[in-house]
């Protein structure tokens, strides 16, 4: 699988950054989005799971979500739903400079997760097992997605409902060890890609794929010709947690609009705003004055 940092990938990305509840390393994700304008970050169901599931800090951190959280009867999910959004909240914060109580998560149409008010910096989520991911990027887009790697999935017949008829000629001149391993891979990918899209499990994995491993990754029709071009970027990692191993793949699309060195919330006013405002008032002591509150 492709490795972070090859050369043949246009926008690389880093290393999935490790976090500890509550311990986001807040410079490594800032580096990561300076660096690539994506930041990877996992941690563990184990180590974010709430040590009180009712207690205040934990509901502060929710905000809207500790009402669809009490609603949930099932404890471990309970306990799935409160890890993953901690999780998410906290690496947001340390993106954005924020305590992760005043982070407030919305739900697009499709349930697709977005920070109000921060349109500057996009979001992602996964979790299977023990293992929790967000993905964070200022490039524009974002989905992510991981599955235990050593999954079956080509003995059970459910390469017909992954796979265009393209991937499975490919799949099937496998050999047979290394079948499964590939089908992980492109369904994480096709997770990845129709969460950034925002379509989730509405658009059919079997109308659209992606190539063979080793290769700059696009995603292709179903006949195999190329459907997309240098606006997207895919990355596959193989992840070790506690010995297992995780398969995890990004999508990132880039909306062209340039990137976002510094995503912090007390930074974000807009340099446009500031100049149309000096251009409006004319005078020396505006552009002294917004170039201050630019840089406080």
């Amino acid at each position: 699988m492709n490795t972070p940092g090859s050369p043949h990938l246009p926008q690389p990305l880093g290393d999935p950054i490790a976090s500890t509840a509550p311990e986001t390393n807040g410079a490594e994700v800032r580096k990561d989005l300076r660096t690539h304008g994506t930041a990877l970050v996992h941690g563990r169901f184990t180590d974010w799971r709430p040590r009180d599931p009712d207690g205040a800090e934990l509901r502060a951190v929710l905000g809207r979500d500790w009402a669809r959280y009490r609603d949930i009867t099932h404890e471990e999910m309970r306990g799935r739903y409160a890890a993953s959004r901690r999780l998410l909240k906290y690496a947001a914060a340390a993106a954005l400079r924020a305590d992760a109580r005043d982070l407030e998560l919305m739900y697009g149409p499709t349930g697709r997760p977005y920070l109000r008010g921060c349109d500057q910096i996009d979001i992602s989520l996964s979790h299977t097992d023990d293992l929790l991911l967000v993905g964070l990027t200022t490039r524009g887009l974002i989905g992510v997605d991981a599955e235990r790697a050593d999954r079956r999935i080509y003995s059970r017949g459910l390469d017909r409902q992954i796979c265009t008829p393209h991937e499975r000629l490919i799949v099937s001149g496998l050999p047979v060890p290394e079948r499964d391993p590939c089908l992980v891979r492109l369904w994480t990918l096709k997770e990845a890609y129709s969460k950034a899209i925002g379509q989730g499990l509405q658009f059919r994995f079997t109308e659209f794929g992606f190539g063979a491993d080793g290769r700059p990754t696009q995603v292709h029709r179903p006949d195999g010709t190329p459907g997309s071009g240098d606006e997207w970027t895919f990355r596959t990692y193989l992840l070790d947690s506690d010995g297992l191993e995780f398969c995890i793949s990004t999508a990132v699309y880039d909306a062209g609009l340039g990137r976002t060195l510094d995503a912090e919330i007390t930074t974000m006013l807009d340099a446009d705003a500031v100049a149309a405002l000096n251009e409006a008032l004319e005078g020396e002591w505006s552009h002294d004055y917004w170039s201050q509150v630019l840089h406080h």
